[in-house]
């Protein structure tokens, strides 16, 4: 029986400060021309947390504006900002980096994080306001050190500066004194991605309803490797961040496949679920201080503020089935195969129509795909074009090539099989992720029927092969079949009737060769 999507949840972190020191288009660009116009022009170009939260794409990912409010405002959202919009959404939240450090100490187990007195005591009272964070976790707020002792530690000691509005407040110390894998900026990074990562995992709490306790296993999707020099990326952020979310009963385990990574974790997790091996299992991610800016040249010389000072975060639950929910068709999941090929037909063909041709349908008949939901705002400027548009004109295509659309049809099938994209740049968040709330309600609305996950990644990142990846599932009305209802009320699926005849079909075959 397969597995359900119950719930998901979508944050984001307002990140400035950590955009010009992190970001690795600006830490090269320090070491390669530290004087550079560009560096002294992008403190001009940042956002305030208004900007950020009144941003249309935003608003989107945490829930209080649909993929369908995006379309109708253009394909320019950023000289657009909303009135009256609201950090908080039916999804997760928009968090100010302030909050955020506050949060980032909670994680800090090592005494790695020092923060400010100061700083600490201006923004304690507006952490303690915040809906998710309860008495325990005040607990972790340590009062903050002397400024001074915050300069030494940058200054002689090797420790990563922290930032809030151009001004240090703080820092993180490194962890070893030898081990680049334990240097500060590295621990930063990694306790950035599993703040966020606790973060979603909250509001996941909130948006489900479901008791923490439920929780048997989280999958850590993201795109950071914690270790050491003995074991570089021996992981378990999943772990680490469930513990910060209070998961006392979840064990955790990392899965890392670049961008493509969440849907390879929905699969796994979904497959766990459905043999029985654990009841709910929780996929998410934190996002990525390096991505950062990556394309806020561009943003510069065009005059615009730098969009991407989002630190992005998601968490997904898959648990057994429950006769109500979306399910995930475990069967019928399409895979990107060693000798596959990278080309655009190859890679859509393997993603897209082999999945659906094993259930015997047409491109078509998928209502909504998502695929990589990049955001045009940010990319187009850059000279990256529209990633989502491209990705739908390409499954159009092929469907023309299937001789399944007409030529004419494929700007009709674009906009109705497609969306425009909303997702921050933070390489493994926009990889078809983005839709699954909207997915959720969608399907359980009956405003569509089926919507197909399209994750997809660039392994030659690492250099140790060319090849690219991707995997997808389809997410689809239950068949209202509970988890505990007997076989012969359970009922059959449209896909199981045709697995069925498909396999009597060839057991008559055979037979008829034995004859």
């Amino acid at each position: 029986m397969n597995s359900v999507l119950k719930g998901s949840s979508f944050v984001l972190v307002h990140a400035p400060d950590m955009l010009i020191h992190g970001g690795t288009t600006q830490t090269t660009e320090r070491i390669v021309n530290p004087d550079s116009e560009y560096l002294r022009k992008l403190p001009e170009h940042l956002r305030s947390f208004e900007e950020a939260v009144a941003y249309l794409p935003n608003q989107v990912y945490i829930g209080n504006k649909t993929p369908t409010d995006l379309a109708a405002a253009g394909d320019v959202w950023f000289d657009k900002p909303l009135q009256s919009a609201s950090r908080f959404g039916s999804f997760g939240e928009i968090m100010p980096q302030d909050e955020f450090y506050l949060l980032l100490q909670t994680c800090d187990v090592f005494d790695l994080v020092m923060l400010d007195k100061d700083f600490v005591k201006e923004t304690l009272p507006r952490f303690e306001k915040h809906p998710l964070v309860d008495a325990e976790l005040l607990a972790l707020v340590r009062e903050g050190v002397d400024i001074s002792e915050i300069e030494k530690a940058v200054n002689n000691e090797g420790a990563e500066g922290v930032y809030q509005n151009g001004k240090l407040i703080g820092c993180v110390k490194k962890a070893h004194d030898i081990d680049v894998n334990l240097n500060a900026e590295v621990i930063f990074e990694n306790l950035i991605s599993k703040a966020s990562c606790a973060l979603s995992l909250m509001h996941f709490i909130k948006t489900t309803g479901v008791e923490k306790s439920a929780i048997d296993l989280v999958l850590d999707c993201s795109e950071e490797a914690v270790g050491d020099m003995n074991q570089r990326g021996g992981g378990n952020l999943a772990k680490a961040a469930a513990e910060s979310a209070g998961f006392v009963n979840a064990s955790g385990a990392d899965i890392r496949a670049f961008c493509a990574a969440p849907v390879h974790a929905l699969i796994h997790a979904a497959a766990l679920v459905a043999s029985g091996t654990y009841e709910n299992v929780v996929v998410a991610a934190g996002g990525s201080i390096a991505k950062l800016g990556m394309n806020a040249k561009d943003h510069v010389k065009k005059d615009m503020k730098a969009l991407e000072d989002m630190v992005g975060g998601f968490a997904a639950l898959i648990s057994k089935n429950d006769g109500v929910s979306p399910e995930i068709l475990s069967e019928f999941t399409g895979k990107h195969n060693v000798g596959t090929g990278s080309s655009p037909q190859a890679v859509i063909t393997a993603l897209v129509t082999e999945p659906l041709d094993k259930m015997g349908l047409k491109i078509a008949d998928i209502d909504k795909y998502s695929v990589e939901m990049q955001n045009p705002d940010i990319t187009k400027p850059a000279g990256a074009g529209d990633v989502p548009q491209a990705n739908y004109k390409m499954i159009a295509a092929l469907g023309v090539k299937r001789g399944e659309l007409e030529r004419a049809e494929i700007n009709d099938f674009t906009a109705k099989h497609g969306m425009p994209g909303w997702a921050p740049t933070q390489g493994h968040i926009p990889s078809g992720v983005p839709y699954l709330g909207f997915a959720r309600d969608d399907i359980m609305s009956g405003s569509i029927k089926r919507s197909m996950i399209v994750g997809k990644g660039s392994l030659f990142l690492g250099r140790m092969t060319n090849l690219f990846d991707g995997v997808s599932f389809i997410l689809q009305a239950n068949s209202g079949a509970g988890a505990d209802a007997p076989d012969e009320q359970a009922g059959v699926s449209e896909h199981a009737v045709k697995r069925l005849i498909a396999e009597s079909l060839r057991e008559l075959a055979r037979s008829m060769g034995a004859e």
